[in-house]
C-alpha cells in the first residue's frame, strides 16, 4: 500500500496472496479442526507441516537466505487470515519470525543462512526469549545473567510465557551481564534447545490460544559458542526493542483477523437466525451494532497495512504506528469478539460456536508483545517526542 494509492488497497499480488492463504486455511483447517487444536491444547503438528507443504513458513525471510521473501506487510497478511479461523496456528509461523528478526536485524551471514532456509524447510522453529518472573514491560530489570568464558558464553536465568517453548528447538535469548549495566548491559544470544542445561517448566493452561504451547525456560549454566552471539555485545536491548517495532503489526494482523473471523460468522448468523418472524439482522439495533463492528474493523485494518508497510519502508515513523496498529487492533478484536458473542446470544456462550473461542484468543493480543497500555506509553512519548525535539 503507497501513500499515493487512492484505493487505499492492497496490490494485486497481495489480494492473490490473501486468497491463496485463505483456500488453504478454510480447506484444510477449518473451524472443526481448529476447535479440536482449542480443546485438545496440543501443538498441532499437522498444521505446521501443512504450512511447510506450501510455503507458508518460508514467508516472511529474504530469499538471499532460502525464504520466500515478502516482508511485514505480506506476513501481516499471511497472520490476518490465518487468524480468522485460528489464532493459536497463526502463532506457528508468527512465533518462529518473531524469534528469527534479531537475526534479520543483525546477525551474522552464517546465523542467518543457517536458520532462515531451516525454519522455511520446516527443519527448525524458533521462539524470543526476553520476559522473566520479576521482568515483563520492565525488560531492562531482566536477571537472566551471561558470562564470558574461553571460546564462547555461559547463561543462567528463567525465562517465563514463552509462546512456543518446548516445540522450538531454537531461541533468541536475552541476558545482562550486569544488573547495574540496565539496557548497556544486555547481548542477545543463539541458544538450541540441545545445549546441556536447557529446561523447561509445565505447560501453562491459558485461557486462549490453546495449540500453541506457553512454558518458562531455564538455562542452568548453559554454555553456547562464542558465535551464538547474535550482533554485538552490549546492544541486545536495542535488537529487543527495534524487534517489538518489527513484529507489533504482525500482532495486530492477529487481532484483526480474529475480529474479521467473529464479524463474518456472527454476521451469516444473523442473517439465518429468526425471531418475531424474521431474520434477526432485520432489527435496527443489531444492525447498528454490525455497522459499528464493521467500522472499527476496516479502521484497524488501514492501521496493521500501513503500520506494516512503515516497517517495510524502514520509515523512522514504524515505532509509532505498530504501537498504534497493535493497541488498536488488539482493543478491536476484544470488542468486536464480544459482540460477535451478544449476536449469538446464549449460542454464543457455547464452545459449539468458534465466536466463544475468538472471545477468548483475542484477550492476549491486548497483552502479549507489550500490553496496551504500554503501547499508550510508547504513543504519547513519541507524540511528545516530536513537539520537543
Amino acid at each position: 500500500m503507497t501513500a499515493n494509492d487512492s484505493r487505499f488497497g492492497l496490490p494485486e499480488e497481495l489480494e492473490e496472496f490473501r486468497r491463496l492463504v485463505r483456500e488453504i486455511v478454510e480447506e484444510k483447517i477449518g473451524f472443526s479442526r481448529a476447535a479440536e487444536i482449542d480443546e485438545a491444547d496440543e501443538f498441532p503438528s499437522d498444521v505446521h507441516k501443512l504450512f511447510v507443504d506450501n510455503e507458508l513458513m518460508a514467508v516472511g525471510y529474504p530469499e538471499e537466505f532460502g525464504g520466500a521473501g515478502g516482508g511485514s506487510l505480506t506476513f501481516a497478511v499471511l497472520v490476518e487470515e490465518i487468524s480468522r479461523l485460528s489464532a493459536g496456528c497463526a502463532l506457528i509461523p508468527l512465533v518462529s519470525r518473531l524469534g528469527a528478526i534479531p537475526l534479520m536485524l543483525a546477525g551474522s551471514r552464517e546465523q542467518k543462512g543457517e536458520v532462515f532456509a531451516s525454519i522455511a524447510r520446516g527443519e527448525h522453529q524458533m521462539s524470543y526469549c526476553l520476559t522473566e518472573p520479576d521482568s515483563g514491560s520492565d525488560s531492562v530489570a531482566m536477571r537472566t545473567r551471561y558470562e564470558k568464558e574461553e571460546g564462547g558464553f555461559r547463561l543462567s536465568g528463567t525465562k517465563r510465557f514463552i509462546t512456543g517453548a518446548g516445540v522450538a528447538d531454537l531461541y533468541t535469548v536475552f541476558a545482562t551481564r550486569d544488573p547495574a549495566l540496565k539496557a548497556k548491559g544486555i547481548s542477545a544470544f543463539l541458544v538450541r534447545r540441545d545445549d546441556p542445561g536447557v529446561g523447561f517448566g509445565k505447560l501453562e493452561h491459558k485461557m486462549g490460544i490453546r495449540g500453541s504451547p506457553t512454558r518458562e525456560v531455564y538455562f542452568d549454566r548453559t554454555e553456547i559458542p562464542a558465535d551464538r552471539l547474535i550482533g554485538e555485545e552490549g546492544e541486545g536491548f536495542g535488537y529487543a526493542m527495534r524487534t517489538l517495532d518489527y513484529s507489533r503489526p504482525t500482532i495486530a494482523g492477529q487481532a484483526l483477523g480474529i475480529a474479521q473471523g467473529a464479524f463474518d460468522f456472527a454476521v451469516r448468523y444473523a442473517a439465518e437466525r429468526k425471531q418475531f418472524g424474521k431474520p434477526i439482522s432485520a432489527f435496527e439495533g443489531l444492525q447498528f451494532l454490525l455497522a459499528d463492528m464493521a467500522m472499527e474493523i476496516e479502521a484497524a485494518r488501514l492501521l496493521v497495512y500501513k503500520a506494516a508497510g512503515l516497517v517495510d519502508a524502514k520509515d523512522p515513523r514504524m515505532t509509532y504506528f505498530a504501537s498504534v496498529a497493535k493497541c488498536y487492533a488488539g482493543d478491536v478484536a476484544m470488542k468486536v469478539t464480544t459482540d460477535a458473542v451478544q449476536v449469538l446470544g446464549g449460542y454464543g456462550y457455547m464452545r459449539e460456536y468458534p465466536v466463544e473461542r475468538m472471545m477468548r484468543d483475542a484477550k492476549i493480543t491486548q497483552i502479549y508483545e507489550g500490553t496496551n497500555q504500554i503501547q499508550r506509553v510508547v504513543i504519547a512519548r513519541e507524540i511528545l517526542k516530536g513537539i520537543s525535539g
